[in-house]
């Protein structure tokens, strides 16, 4: 019976298991295909066209010990713990304002989840229209009469991060706020009435015992974040293009100096591959304790 059972169940929805066929041999050719080009030609002294000369682990070797690369690394840790510790808390906060069965949710719902339907060269213009010293925010402010204001951080290399978080929190933080509360809204009833019961004080009963409830949204909302932080490129193209002094320069604007500006592919394709490695060593704990977790149990 069981012989019998296998083969009906590889024919149950067939017609979805053929139409998905063509979807998955693209992935299999485009993605997985491109990413082992990609790492294999790393390991080559490729320049303006790709060749098959080997060089070992020079191109990592150049790519360490260059100074904007590092500076685009240092930016990087600094825009992404920044991002994800004040995206994940605000979102968290919004989505517990949002939780309490306020009038026009769905309306307030929408506008913050709005940013996040545009582009990020959408809001990277927008932003640095904002931030422009004069036409922007600043300007605005002198005209009501504060006029020493001075609010300029795009073009300051000590602030330019700032200016690309403020942009990035505004794009980022409803999405989170959603994924927070659909979170929320999974949590039982029941537990609200035995904490009121007992008398636990609302924010004690978020903090213990709602937010360990929620650590799997928690660490999916991690991963996403973090694997859009890795490969930021359009918001700061758009903010800054890496100025004032390559002072907000990001890996991702390292890879196409190097492959389309520079014509250098081997140090391109080491500098994606890079890339490639630390959005692995975000999705295999994340993988981990989501699908290893759950076959263990």
């Amino acid at each position: 019976m069981s012989g019998q059972a296998k083969p009906v169940r590889l024919l149950r929805n067939l017609n979805a298991k053929i139409a998905a066929v063509p979807m998955i041999l693209t992935t299999l050719v485009v993605f997985v295909g491109g990413t082992i080009w990609t790492v294999v030609y790393s390991f080559t002294d490729s320049k303006l066209l790709p060749r098959l000369r080997w060089v070992g682990l020079d191109q990592y070797e150049r790519l360490w010990s260059t100074d904007l690369w590092n500076m685009a690394i240092n930016n990087l840790l600094f825009f992404g713990v920044m991002s994800m510790t004040f995206t994940i808390s605000i979102g968290f906060l919004l989505a517990v304002l949002m939780d309490q069965k306020i009038r026009f949710e769905d309306t307030f719902r929408t506008i913050m989840l709005y940013p996040f339907a545009l582009s990020f060269i959408v809001t990277g213009l927008v932003w640095q229209w904002i931030l422009d010293p004069g036409m922007g925010l600043q300007e605005v402010v002198r005209r009501m009469g504060w006029e020493t204001f001075s609010f300029d951080p795009l073009h300051d290399a000590d602030t330019v991060l700032y200016g690309l978080l403020i942009a990035g929190l505004w794009q980022g933080t409803g999405f989170t706020m959603c994924l927070m509360l659909a979170g929320l809204r999974g949590i039982d009833d029941d537990i609200w009435k035995a904490a009121r019961v007992d008398g636990i004080p609302r924010w004690k009963t978020y903090l213990f015992v709602v937010v360990p409830m929620m650590r799997p949204v928690f660490i999916t909302t991690l991963v996403l974040v973090a694997a859009g932080i890795i490969k930021l490129y359009d918001l700061v193209v758009a903010q800054t293009n890496g100025n004032p002094g390559n002072a907000s320069q990001m890996p991702a604007m390292y890879v196409y100096r190097y492959m389309f500006t520079a014509q250098n592919l081997g140090q391109g394709f080491a500098a994606s591959t890079m890339m490639l490695l630390s959005v692995l060593i975000v999705l295999i704990p994340w993988a981990y304790l989501e699908f290893g977790g759950k076959k263990r149990g």
